[in-house]
């Protein structure tokens, strides 16, 4: 039976028995790896002619096919509804969630693709977490309660496992030392950068194996986009990373791989140095000096 086709009760039981994850280090199907590629980095995820429809004749992405390393920053960048964070969400199948949304093509897990029946989207979205533009921590709940939300969700009730998990993912997140005696606090009294992390906390209790970012600094001053950047460099040791990004100074900072967007099309994947300093698509090359028309 595929990974992604085991019931939640085998994944919950999973947890218990190894909350590391029992990530697969093979590399993943389909498409090939980037010739420049470290050779011998495995693929994580990827997509193949991933293809996002809204109504009958509206496309987010068309045809998108590239590859997403294990342990490595991947940047998308592009101008603004150019499909980055359309592609983003294809990857964990939150346009289940969307009305009259049409998703083709495939997205592959370990191999394994995500789309194929019988495959349960909440599965994905554990191992697939997702950080959005705006820090969206539950206001009400604690910082604690914030945290632990996902493992509550897949039926994690000891109080001593929550209590390490907690520590452990806030911690990952870079923000224990500043939170630790304060657990009980709202998560919405934290300052925007601190709820950031805490939503990077929540999306990494559940130990996901790629972490998608939606743009996490757009709302965030300098000092705590710089937080954020230094959490995604520390990070990206454990899990693979997606990042949207309008920063072409932030994309050539914190990733591996960038890959440039235009009019829902991937038109350019490369290693991030050789991209942007030697594109070798035009219009990557008219976008990164500014005279993109």
């Amino acid at each position: 039976m595929s990974t992604l086709e085991r019931s939640t009760e085998q994944k919950q039981a999973e947890w218990y028995a190894n909350p590391a994850g029992g990530r697969s280090e093979q590399p993943a199907g389909p498409p090939e790896p980037l010739e420049n590629a470290a050779a011998q980095v495995p693929v994580r995820m990827s997509a193949e002619g991933l293809t996002v429809r809204y109504g009958v004749s509206t496309f987010g992405i068309r045809d998108v096919t590239m590859a997403l390393y294990d342990r490595k920053v991947t940047a998308l960048i592009g101008p603004s509804g150019c499909g980055k964070s359309t592609f983003l969400r294809a990857l964990n199948r939150m346009h289940d969630l969307g009305r009259d949304i049409e998703v083709t093509g495939d997205a592959f897990l370990d191999g394994e693709s995500i789309y194929a029946p019988g495959v349960d989207p909440v599965v994905v979205r554990r191992r697939v977490g997702m950080v959005f533009q705006k820090p969206t921590p539950f206001p009400t709940k604690s910082i604690y309660e914030n945290v632990c939300a996902g493992l509550r969700l897949v039926g994690m009730r000891k109080r001593s496992l929550l209590d390490e998990a907690v520590e452990k993912a806030l911690t990952s997140a870079a923000l224990w030392d500043e939170v630790k005696d304060r657990l009980r606090s709202p998560g919405g009294s934290l300052s925007g950068g601190q709820q950031q992390r805490l939503c990077i906390a929540r999306a990494l209790a559940v130990e996901p194996e790629v972490l998608l970012m939606d743009e996490p600094t757009s709302s965030l001053d300098p000092n705590a986009t710089m937080r954020i950047e230094q959490l995604i460099t520390q990070l990206k040791r454990q899990v693979t990373i997606v990042i949207v990004t309008h920063n072409m100074q932030q994309a050539r900072r914190v990733s591996d791989y960038t890959a440039f967007f235009y009019l829902g099309e991937m038109v350019e994947q490369a290693d991030t140095h050789e991209l942007f300093t030697a594109p070798k698509e035009s219009r990557t090359q008219e976008y990164l000096h500014g005279t993109f028309s």
